[in-house]
């Protein structure tokens, strides 16, 4: 049998570190030599200098991106592994002209990720981030908090992330609606959701959670309009991606009053500014999109990462989306 040809396998950028050290990288021993990079690279000559000679790119954080003027100066690259769900941060159909396969892992981390977005409800419901902040400044604050059970839970969005949002909402005894572009009464019925379109889900729900891919048609989803839609004193969760909700019509419900608050885990820009007017609002949860940072989450992404690429390699490539 013929020697299997090695190939180069590029990390160009695991900053903050997540599969430096992992084990998983072990796996890769008899396919190839692995190249780790443990700072983010910053403009397109650096990242296509670090990937010259990558057969394949495991990307570990979105904030490295890669498009056509990328791939136009890689001519050796084959694939690339994201070490996340998203895809949105790969030029998918400048991957596809140029014959370079990109891989996600759909579905591997919902529950990691709909726990934290779960945390992110009852945080924002029962007012935790501004109570904390008002007793370290040595006030005793009185502020009516916003009991769940038995409320709407609306789910922009059922994928694997959504349909384990709607499990966590009917198990606190929560109502659960929910939204999405292709339902079917099958699909209702798994879930055990009622399918409603988009603006009555938004009039009707005492919590609307945004579960959504970026696309074009999913950009700006969530705006004035939609916002004006819901229900006074209502809350949003976003751990979908920033650029699905308008981050100033988001700001201007909040400083209105017309929001009860919000929970969120994704941003336009990431990190997101010191500047950025949402930090100054009071009824905010917010963490830095670590919805997936466990011990467990982080393994399972590496892992998944890892398996794709062997996969590839052995010419049954897996979770193809371009």
């Amino acid at each position: 049998m013929p020697e299997r040809k090695r190939v180069e396998i590029v990390v160009p950028g695991d900053d903050p570190l997540m599969i430096d050290g992992s084990p998983h990288l072990e796996r890769l021993a008899p396919y190839g030599d692995v190249v780790l990079y443990r700072d983010r690279p910053g403009r397109v000559a650096e990242k296509v200098e670090r990937a010259k000679h990558a057969d394949i790119l495991m990307n570990t954080r979105g904030a490295v991106t890669w498009g056509d003027e990328e791939f136009e100066q890689l001519p050796k690259l084959r694939m690339i592994t994201s070490c996340s769900i998203g895809t949105d941060m790969f030029d998918l159909e400048a991957a596809a002209a140029r014959g370079i396969v990109i891989c996600n892992q759909p579905g591997r981390t919902a529950s990691v990720v709909a726990e934290h977005m779960f945390g992110l409800m009852f945080a924002a419901a029962r007012r935790v981030a501004y109570l904390t902040a008002e007793m370290k400044a040595g006030r005793w604050p009185r502020i009516d908090l916003i009991m769940l059970q038995k409320k709407v839970l609306g789910i922009v969005g059922t994928g694997n992330i959504g349909a384990e949002m709607a499990r966590l909402g009917r198990a606190v005894g929560m109502e659960v609606i929910a939204w999405t572009y292709n339902p079917s009464p099958q699909r209702a019925e798994a879930l055990g959701v009622r399918f409603v379109g988009l603006d009555e889900l938004l009039q009707t729900a005492d919590v609307v959670s945004i579960h959504v891919q970026l696309t074009g048609e999913s950009r700006g989803l969530i705006g004035k309009r939609e916002f004006g839609l819901m229900k006074q004193g209502a809350l949003l969760l976003n751990g979908a991606r920033g650029p699905i909700v308008d981050s100033d019509a988001l700001v201007e419900a909040l400083n209105s009053g017309h929001l009860g608050g919000v929970g969120i885990d994704v941003y336009d820009e990431e990190p997101i500014p010191t500047d950025h007017p949402l930090l100054s609002c009071e009824q905010v949860v917010l963490t830095p999109h670590c919805a997936d940072m466990t011990p467990e989450g982080v393994d399972l992404l590496n892992g998944g990462a890892v398996d794709n690429v062997i996969a590839f390699l052995e010419g049954r490539p897996q979770h193809v989306v371009s």
